[in-house]
């Protein structure tokens, strides 16, 4: 594996500098992930896998764990009023609900875990999808599926996604660096 490129949306979610990759950060959600991802893209080029790394909330991992995601739906997409399935972007043939990267070579921890993204930061006990819910994940899958470029995302579970996912999050943001770093990327010969 090289030449990757490492896609974060903070850097207080991860802020380690290696030279043997590229780091991009673009901001929260899923507009700024696409347009930050895109426009690396059109002025460098395409990198051989691109790595999403950032923190994620769940009810089904436990907090403290690093996962990999591989499928990922888009959970705030709801147009069944038009008679379309929850998470379908409507209109879209060439594109399912649910986008699967499950192929990744080379995967550390090959556990295939799905994330749902949105535009909102749960804090609730319903509503959720997945097994895991992120900001940017599907819109970073959906333009590395244009463009034709492998793609696996790993997320430091942070939070319960329940009432006190913000101060959970605060707490635990630095924690998954460190393993991110010793489980991927000194895996990958990365750092």
């Amino acid at each position: 594996m090289n030449n990757p490129l490492v896609v974060c949306a903070l850097k207080d979610e991860f802020s380690i500098k290696g030279s043997n990759y590229d780091l991009l950060y673009t901001g929260v959600g899923k507009v700024n992930a696409a347009i930050h991802l895109t426009e690396y893209l059109l002025k460098k080029g395409r990198p051989e896998y691109i790595v999403n790394y950032g923190t994620a909330g769940s009810k089904k991992v436990k907090v403290g764990s690093l996962v990999d995601c591989t499928k990922f739906v888009q959970r705030d997409m709801d147009v069944s009023g038009l008679g379309f399935e929850k998470y379908e972007t409507p209109f879209e043939d060439d594109i399912s609900k649910k986008i699967d990267f499950s192929a990744f070579e080379n995967n550390p921890l090959n556990q295939l875990l799905t994330c749902a993204t949105g535009d909102s930061f749960i804090a609730t006990t319903g509503g959720h999808v997945g097994d895991v819910v992120d900001m940017e994940s599907y819109a970073l899958a959906k333009v590395c599926l244009k463009f034709d470029i492998s793609f696996i995302a790993f997320k430091y579970i942070s939070d319960s996604a329940d009432k006190d996912a913000s101060i959970d999050w605060v707490e635990n943001l630095k924690k998954g660096q460190k393993l991110f770093k010793k489980s991927v990327l000194e895996v990958w010969n990365l750092f």
